[in-house]
């Protein structure tokens, strides 16, 4: 008995389902995607290979680096609400006045190096003018004039006036940073009965 033979066709997938699927995440990523706010202070951190990650709330950053030679420290603090609020604190400790405006600015930025009496000239900027080489040239922190200890004291208490909960601390250093400098500041936080923070490294692999 003769087979038949069967006509044989050219295939074809419809890809327009799979082509708007690609272009409905393209879209959803970009529009939830928050852009990387330019640090005022990069450093190259030590490497490690402890993988625990920081918390996203009630954590303060301290972060150690060289401005113009001189080893410098910026301060930030994580909850817009808490920075307001130890904005607030901070110009009442050292009678000054913020307008909503400045406290509405302030609240975004993450980390800042400058004396408060300079913060006024730093929140009228430009979000990328602020991290231009020689704008913020750190906190005060020497013997004399030691505006982070009151940083430090006033986020604490702003935390627990927002959040009810204690802050956590991290410092962040650059793996060339001199020791005595990272001891200072963590002198600074014994002082005022912090023991526990974090020190912040880079990820590297196990067989580094």
């Amino acid at each position: 008995m003769a087979k038949v033979k069967m006509s044989k066709k050219a295939t074809s997938i419809d890809m327009t389902a799979m082509c708007d699927v690609a272009f409905l995440l393209l879209t959803f990523f970009i529009l939830t995607a928050t852009a990387k706010v330019p640090e005022p202070l990069p450093v190259d951190t030590p490497s490690s290979t402890v993988q625990t990650k920081l918390p996203d709330t009630d954590l303060a950053m301290l972060t150690v680096g060289k401005v113009d030679g001189k080893e410098q420290v910026f301060f930030g603090v994580k909850g817009r609400d808490v920075r307001i609020k130890t904005l607030e604190l901070m110009a009442q400790k050292y009678s000054l006045t913020f307008t909503e405006d400045e406290k509405a600015q302030f609240s975004l930025v993450d980390e800042f190096g400058v004396p408060i009496e300079g913060l006024k000239q730093l929140l009228a900027m430009k979000g990328s003018d602020r991290a231009k080489k020689g704008v913020q040239l750190g906190v005060p922190c020497d013997s004399l004039n030691n505006q982070l200890k009151d940083w430090i004291y006033t986020a604490r208490q702003a935390n627990i006036d927002v959040a009810q909960k204690e802050l956590k601390f991290a410092i962040k250093g650059d793996a060339k940073e001199e020791y005595p400098q990272i001891k200072k500041i963590m002198d600074m936080l014994q002082d005022q009965k912090i023991n526990n923070f974090n020190l912040v490294t880079g990820l590297r692999g196990k067989d580094y």
